[in-house]
């Protein structure tokens, strides 16, 4: 079987990823082959905070990171980061999009790691019908084919666009596909408006709570659903909203990533919360060190899954 490798850690090389599309080109069943082989994740247990990659922007066409409107179109330079994130033990794994996800199991990066794929990618920032936010990437059975752990979809509710209602449909639709094919549904609401003719999320406590009571209710069977929610004031409302496992995301990585995790420590500690599921903060902070940045935030989490020895 065919394993590309990833490029070295700093590597300018402009070819380095030549290789995955040769593999592309030569071999195109060679990411089913490796995806079948690869080692699982043992799969998320009670007590233990997971922690997961997010790079799934790049495929609505959100680049841009700390002011750098292109900052994530450099694919190249995306895996490289990418591959420094998952090499540590300390990161369970991966949300992407299909290109993303592709490029990581030819690369060998996905061994052992949690795979969640991102499903709707179509509502894209500034697009005229931008809340129309079909479904355009991954499927269930795609996801299951792949020996996926789950798929993720984006729910923007904007009650002044009649797009809102085919959309709670379609994610209503596919958190019942996931859940028939057995894989975990990990559903990021939001409560959006038009601010200036953009289509912004509003990050009120009070907003965050109702998309909350919305989303959690999408589905015939809630039995695999998780929550992907931000961190927003008075998390302790937020948190008493629901029973569903919760992940918290990272949103925009502006600031020093010291001060982006000051805000993770105290949401991270309610009850609820399986861990985190961020991207840009942690593979572009604002020092450049991706693998410190990781080291620290994986530092926030918590495992209680393994009893202490208790001494005689």
């Amino acid at each position: 079987m065919t394993v590309a490798q990833p490029a070295r850690s700093g590597s300018c090389d402009p070819r380095r990823y030549e290789h995955l599309t040769d593999l592309r080109v030569q071999d195109p069943d060679s990411v089913l082959r490796v995806a079948r082989a690869r080692r699982r994740h043992p799969g998320p247990r009670r007590g233990k905070q997971v922690f997961i990659i997010a790079a799934d922007h790049p495929a609505r066409g959100a680049l841009g990171v700390n002011g750098d409107s292109f900052a994530m179109a450099d694919r190249r330079e995306l895996l490289d980061r990418l591959c420094t994130a998952l090499a540590s033990p300390k990161v369970d794994g991966v949300l992407a999009s299909p290109d993303v996800l592709d490029d990581l199991l030819l690369l060998g990066a996905l061994d052992g790691k949690l795979v969640f794929g991102s499903m709707n990618r179509a509502g894209l920032p500034g697009l005229v019908n931008e809340i129309d936010d079909r479904f355009t990437a991954h499927t269930a059975p795609a996801l299951a084919e792949i020996g996926a752990d789950g798929g993720k979809m984006l729910t923007r509710i904007a009650y002044d666009e009649e797009h809102t209602t085919s959309l709670l449909e379609a994610t209503a639709h596919a958190v019942d596909d996931l859940h028939r094919h057995r894989l975990l549904a990990m559903v990021e609401p939001f409560i959006a408006v038009k601010r200036q003719g953009q289509v912004v999320n509003d990050l009120s406590t009070d907003a965050v709570v109702r998309s909350v009571a919305i989303a959690q209710g999408l589905g015939a069977s809630t039995a695999r659903t998780w929550l992907k929610l931000p961190v927003v004031p008075d998390m302790e409302r937020v948190m008493a909203a629901t029973t569903l496992p919760t992940v918290l995301l990272g949103g925009s990585a502006a600031g020093p990533t010291e001060d982006i995790l000051d805000t993770w420590r105290p949401a991270l500690a309610l009850p609820g919360v399986q861990g985190l599921t961020v991207g840009r903060a942690l593979l572009y902070p604002e020092d450049g060190d991706v693998a410190g940045a990781i080291d620290t935030a994986a530092s926030l989490l918590r495992d209680d899954s393994v009893e202490k020895e208790t001494p005689e």
